[in-house]
């Protein structure tokens, strides 16, 4: 739930706000449109290879279903520059340690104008009224504005409301160490002097590699292995989470799942079916549309999981519907496993 703030401070001259799906590519989108090149969210998500699926619980956090592929890492380079790649214009991402560091180069881009890229932890983000103790720091915002008389900096986030924001509350939010997506005082700059619309080859090149990622993860928690470790080691939840972490975990995994979460619906599969609708008009292959349609359909399945792991969050005994919860992931991974296969066939044959 997000609440109401009052303040003083103006949106850039040119930035528009309006609801988006994913704090990523809505935030992108955001800024390619200031910039004067509309594109949509579907279309930088698919571009920047953001489909995927991970599944982690590393000690002391809750367990972690995620549908995005392609974070940014010392082995990946993100969706941010992977889908700024693909339509020509530099993508500069920095972090530093330091909080004065980050404000002062904060400070220097939004007094230039420029909306500015920001990872945060939403637990410390005043707007939302989240559960006490709640963090995830792999949440992305613009900072769309800035008032020096009262220091706030205005936020766009996925709904039109613009949130105005005290520089202490942001920094706080910008350092947070907690895990597992800490984010580090991380922003981005952009540069569109050679934007350019995306080639046929470019989004056959993406698709490949979101069907690389499913079929062949570097490890067992991604992809399509990730989804069936998923299944066994959610039914083994009740052996090391108590009532109260149990519950949590369920509410937090049909959160992930679903739209509340930022996925668009079904774990990111409804955003990624509509990308492979667009994929389908620039490269004029007709049969990406329909593999579009069978992800949406599978995109049903998710949102079936994440209906019944919010009921078992409701339960005295969460531990009664994580059988109900899980079974339809063993049709899900089966029916991925062959999306994933028919599109990479299809795109390498083009």
């Amino acid at each position: 739930m997000v609440t109401t703030l009052s303040g003083s401070a103006q949106p850039f001259p040119g930035f528009v706000s309006y609801p988006t799906h994913h704090c990523v590519t809505g935030s992108l989108k955001h800024v390619y449109d200031f910039h004067g090149y509309p594109i949509s969210e579907e279309l930088l998500l698919g571009l920047g290879a953001g489909l995927g699926f991970m599944y982690f619980h590393f000690k002391g956090s809750d367990p972690f279903y995620g549908g995005r592929a392609n974070n940014a890492s010392p082995r990946e380079e993100g969706l941010e520059k992977t889908a700024g790649r693909r339509t020509g214009v530099a993508v500069t991402a920095r972090s530093t340690s330091s909080a004065r560091v980050a404000e002062t180069e904060l400070r220097r881009l939004l007094e230039a104008g420029e909306p500015v890229l920001l990872y945060v932890d939403m637990g410390f983000l005043p707007y939302f009224d989240l559960p006490d103790g709640y963090h995830f720091g792999g949440h992305v915002v613009v900072a769309a504005g800035y008032d020096q008389a009262t220091g706030q900096v205005l936020i766009a986030d996925r709904e039109t409301q613009l949130h105005p924001v005290d520089w202490a509350a942001l920094e706080k939010a910008r350092g947070s160490a907690y895990r597992p997506f800490p984010p580090r005082h991380t922003w981005y700059t952009f540069d569109f002097g050679s934007a350019r619309e995306p080639r046929a080859t470019d989004v056959r090149t993406a698709i490949a590699e979101v069907c690389d990622g499913m079929l062949e993860p570097p490890i067992s928690n991604f992809g399509v292995r990730g989804i069936r470790k998923a299944i066994r080691e959610t039914m083994r939840w009740p052996d090391t989470l108590g009532t109260d972490a149990l519950r949590r975990a369920c509410f937090n995994t049909a959160l992930l799942i679903d739209a509340r979460g930022g996925t668009g619906g079904g774990i990111f599969r409804y955003l990624y079916a509509r990308f492979l609708g667009e994929a389908a008009v620039i490269t004029g292959e007709a049969r990406l549309d329909d593999l579009g349609n069978e992800l949406a359909a599978i995109g049903d399945l998710w949102e079936d999981v994440a209906a019944t792991f919010a009921a078992a969050a409701e339960l005295d005994d969460p531990a009664d519907l994580l059988g109900p919860a899980t079974t339809p992931m063993h049709d899900i991974a089966d029916r991925e496993e062959l999306l994933w296969q028919s599109l990479r066939t299809l795109v390498r044959t083009q």
